[in-house]
């Protein structure tokens, strides 16, 4: 908030900003935890580009949105689960619903896929919202945003599954980031992590690379082996 306004200036700027129907729509369709490009929330506020991105900026700037850069793309998202708390409190009281979030990747690309070096798709996001649960890996604060550090408990689990954590750490590259996901709009493990995450998949067989596309097909072995290790049913 900004240190000049009273309280109830800012509850009364922040109303407004969600007040506005194009702005409503967008904070609406980011309850999700999704996050979209600028483009895609132009559509959804039925609203020009030009007019999302004024639109944006204005919920960019009361905090009610983030904005990661990946690539030439810009993809919003909301600022936090108090955010969406809000949200979901107001769409009760107004006896409002809204739509899911439904993606149109081909579903052999959405289920896995490499990215750059690391793997992505729904198989990529279930790993690492499981290794946040089970402790292994852990938000940091860094100055490039979203940075993970290996749990000790991590560090040995996934040791004992064949990474070599030290010569893993030795790479010149960011360590773990979160990667975000372009089908499920989540993140995943991105880094020279994710890259060995990647090739111990790969190694062990428990997915295999397509031939002509990104795609990653998941083995049975592998089904069985995340399932068995993971407590991940695929």
């Amino acid at each position: 908030m900004d240190a000049h306004r009273t309280a109830d200036e800012a509850v009364s700027s922040i109303a407004t900003a969600i007040g506005e129907p194009a702005r409503t729509r967008m904070l609406l369709c980011l309850v999700d935890g999704r996050a979209r490009t600028s483009t895609e929330l132009a559509v959804i506020g039925e609203v020009s580009p030009p007019t999302a991105s004024v639109h944006l900026n204005r919920l960019k700037v009361e905090n009610l949105v983030k904005v990661q850069v990946q690539g030439r793309l810009r993809y919003y998202s909301l600022a936090g689960p108090h955010v969406a708390r809000a949200l979901e409190r107001l769409s009760v009281l107004a006896g409002a619903s809204r739509s899911d979030f439904i993606p149109k990747t081909p579903e052999r690309l959405r289920a896995a896929r490499t990215c750059y070096d690391h793997v992505a798709g729904a198989l990529a996001v279930l790993l690492h919202d499981r290794f946040i649960a089970l402790r292994w890996i852990q938000r940091v604060a860094h100055e490039s945003g979203s940075a993970y550090e290996l749990a000790p408990l991590g560090s040995k689990m996934l040791q004992a599954l064949g990474v070599d954590i030290e010569a893993t750490r030795g790479l010149r590259r960011r360590f773990a980031y979160g990667c975000l996901d372009w089908s499920e709009r989540r993140p995943h493990i991105g880094g020279a992590l994710g890259a060995a995450l990647l090739n111990l998949l790969l190694k062990r067989k428990w997915v295999l690379r397509d031939l002509d596309s990104r795609a990653l097909s998941i083995t049975a072995l592998g089904r069985r082996e995340i399932q068995s290790r993971f407590d991940l049913k695929i």
